[in-house]
């Protein structure tokens, strides 16, 4: 590879970063479903010939983390200009079954030069309930359709035989059929602009510049790292299982010069319920800490994750293995996971969960995560009203609901001081109440409902969150029917506060 001058690889990096945005924008705007394109609950990413991610837009942290292992999945296939992938197998890389993530190699003069992916929340994937995100799973064949490494698109031409078959085990296949394409879509985007910088500088300088940008991400992890101070930390937290049942979790973060191994050994083992994840998740959640603690500038790609090393043993609940259920694992336990990290480096944690509801019944799904309170930072107030830690969606706004779907929003407010008091403190989580218009039925996946987010040096945690259902108090997890004028009220955790008050 011939050295590269460093306002080449700035612009150039600039393009890459722009053209997995605009990945992004293709994603969100062909789409059809609420989920991806109201809430935006998708990722896109671009990655070199070797499987390394070079670069992926600001989306879904749980997504991106978890991507390069899908593509790594599908590396050794025989691949030809304009075939696609697909896959959702969480364990051949996917991260739950809704995430369906696509692949679509990129050639420059027949030599295979790297791989555009987007990776997106469909609405529904099949499975016991409309919305693929049942409470009370525990095989994964529960949770939808099971989608190993499988070729959708070959010379340009997809296999409708293939996509029709699994549309057609799923809820609204006119929907799925769409949004799969807008997935194609946009990684055509994505290959589009990778190869017209091969026109303008040459294949050896994006060569150059890929393997620059994973470097310089490094040497950038790694210095923010060393500043950390080495030694060992450790913390504890709990997951709340059905029945009552608390689910421990533990980690050793040891810090060496410029190396940081995060061991999670000593955790729960898998267990009969669905808060078990995939080593891809897990290892998403632990990178997107280390951003946060370390240097969140730093251009997100493969590179940054080369200083971290994370132990998980297999048959645990954070390495878990087929075919136990995995669907709250991927939004639920991947949270905890980056909280066990900020806390053993002295954070106030923010609500810690994603207050994951899915509503539907044979003639629509609807998916929705709700915003709360963040955690305090020694300097600032924690913001409120946000989604924190592995997603990073929007809401679906009160106007679409209401269109969409046989809803009536009946309040969408802050809960106010629900937030952690201290020298700063934690952000307020969100109320957010519905009416049923028609029969449904409803599943939660939601956390922080026994035990409050912590807050950090000398800071009170936040307030622990509800579902109620006409004002009777439901679990965390719980899954049930609605009738025709039935109210389902979430209110969700706050921040942590920061400091002694």
């Amino acid at each position: 590879m011939a050295d590269i001058d460093p306002v080449t690889l700035q612009v150039m990096l600039g393009a890459l970063r722009a053209a997995c945005e605009e990945m992004g924008v293709v994603l969100v705007r062909s789409a059809h479903s609420a989920n991806i394109k109201e809430r935006r609950d998708a990722s896109t990413g671009l990655f070199d010939a070797r499987g390394q991610m070079v670069m992926q837009a600001e989306h879904i942290p749980v997504h991106l983390g978890a991507m390069p292992s899908s593509v790594a999945a599908v590396l050794d296939e025989d691949h030809a200009e304009g075939d696609a992938w697909i896959l959702n197998d969480p364990y051949r890389s996917g991260t739950h079954l809704p995430d369906i993530t696509a692949i679509s190699p990129i050639f420059w003069e027949g030599e295979l030069i790297g791989f555009s992916a987007s990776r997106a929340h469909h609405a529904d994937v099949g499975g016991s309930i409309p919305g693929s995100m049942p409470a009370d799973s525990t095989k994964l064949d529960e949770e939808g359709v099971v989608i190993p490494p499988t070729k959708l698109v070959s010379g340009g031409e997809v296999d409708r035989d293939v996509l029709d078959d699994l549309a057609g085990r799923m809820r609204s296949p006119r929907q799925r059929v769409a949004d799969l394409r807008a997935q194609l879509a946009a990684n055509r985007a994505g290959a589009r602009r990778l190869l017209e910088l091969v026109e303008r500088y040459g294949l050896d300088d994006l060569g150059s510049a890929m393997d620059a940008t994973l470097d310089y991400a490094e040497r950038r992890t790694r210095a923010a790292i060393e500043e950390l101070g080495s030694g060992t930390r450790e913390s504890t937290d709990v997951l709340e299982a059905r029945d009552d049942v608390d689910l421990s979790l533990c980690l050793k973060a040891t810090v060496e010069g410029s190396d940081l191994t995060l061991d999670f050994t000593g955790s729960a083992d898998a267990h009969d319920g669905n808060l078990n994840c995939p080593l891809s998740v897990t290892l998403s959640a632990c990178y997107f800490a280390v951003r946060v603690l370390a240097d969140p500038d730093v251009p997100p790609c493969a590179g940054a994750y080369r200083p971290i090393e994370v132990i998980a043993p297999e048959g645990c609940l954070l390495n878990a293995e087929a075919p136990h259920a995995v669907v709250a694992g991927n939004v639920e336990t991947s949270s905890r996971v980056a909280d066990l990290v900020l806390k053993a480096f002295g954070r106030a944690l923010g609500q810690g969960t994603m207050n994951n509801l899915t509503l539907g019944n044979d003639d629509f799904t609807y998916y929705e995560t709700i915003g709360g309170g963040q955690g305090a930072c020694p300097d600032a107030d924690g913001p409120s009203a946000v989604h924190v830690a592995m997603s990073n969606t929007l809401n679906t706004p009160v106007e679409a609901l209401e269109l969409e779907f046989p809803l009536r929003a009946v309040e969408y407010s802050l809960r106010r001081g629900s937030g952690g008091e201290g020298e700063h403190r934690g952000g307020e989580g969100v109320v957010r109440e519905v009416e049923a218009l028609a029969d449904m039925d409803y599943s939660l996946l939601t956390e922080r409902r026994r035990h409050s987010p912590p807050g950090a040096d000398g800071g009170e945690g936040g307030e622990r969150g509800r579902n109620l259902l006409n004002g009777d108090e439901l679990p965390s997890k719980a899954a049930g029917s609605l009738r025709a004028g039935d109210r389902l009220r979430i209110e969700t955790p706050g921040g942590g506060g920061h400091g002694s008050a």
